[in-house]
């Protein structure tokens, strides 16, 4: 069987573009999502396109009981991972900290930090067995740099930053590369999502400049795994040229 890639988040945005992307270069993909009407799309639509084989799991990564029945059911054939992209992740509201509301907190970090967690933690056996493989985070310009009213959305994606340091250091004996990828301003939904389907809100993001695509950051990932075996690109920050620093864009760039 060809290599595997595992990609959380894969029905929209970063990590529809990724399974896409990978495909294309013959990894047959596990896509991981919530909705199983998109998967089953997704799942056909790389089938047909980039003739590889596709499962899909329907699975909310915050679950962990749910995380840990679905990797452990992979038949075997499935269980052979070569490459981990860890996109799944949101940001929900954007107020001060003394306005902010325990629900989106949570949210926030049963998805990027517990979710996350989870997902390694059933997928990294696999790979120690075989002494190989490739865990991706998808970071954030907002775990390196905070900015205003990002509080909590900026803790989650710096524990990010630090679990994916930290892994690599606990995973190097196994000869498992770790790799961090952190965007600036993509156009994806995630703004919709943190404006919780405010179309004109989240549209007013990314009015008066170019932001970063989805593809953009598929093709890194793409890079990232196709660097040599001796070779693994640990950290990127990628941004727009118009942004220069997790708050500042220059809305003036087209």
């Amino acid at each position: 069987m060809s290599q595997i890639a595992l990609i959380t988040g894969g029905t929209s945005g970063i990590g529809l573009e990724t399974a896409k992307v990978l495909a294309s270069i013959g990894y047959n993909i596990i896509i991981v999502g919530r909705r199983e009407d998109r998967l089953i799309k997704v799942s056909n639509e790389l089938i047909n396109s980039y003739k590889v084989k596709v499962k899909y799991l329907v699975l909310d990564i915050r679950d962990r009981e749910s995380v840990s029945n679905s990797i452990s059911s992979l038949p075997d054939e499935w269980k052979n991972i070569d490459v981990l992209v860890n996109n799944a992740g949101l940001a929900v509201g954007l107020n001060s900290f003394d306005k902010g509301e325990f629900e989106d907190w949570e949210r926030m970090i049963d998805t990027n930090i517990k979710g996350l967690i989870y997902v390694t933690k059933f997928v990294v056996p696999f790979m120690i067995s075989k002494k190989r493989g490739h865990i991706i985070n998808i970071g954030s310009i907002a775990g390196k740099q905070e900015y205003l009213n990002g509080n909590i959305y900026c803790a989650t994606k710096h524990a990010v930053d630090s679990l994916s340091r930290s892994m690599l250091l606990d995973l190097n004996q196994y000869n498992i590369k770790v790799s961090q990828i952190s965007p600036g301003a993509v156009e994806t939904e995630f703004s919709i999502v943190r404006f919780k389907g405010d179309e004109s809100k989240a549209n007013s993001v990314y009015n008066g400049f170019t932001p970063l695509s989805a593809e953009d950051i598929a093709n890194i990932v793409k890079f990232v795994v196709s660097a040599p075996e001796h070779v693994n690109i640990s950290d990127i920050v990628v941004l727009p040229t118009a942004q220069s620093s997790a708050s500042t864009i220059n809305k003036k760039l087209e």
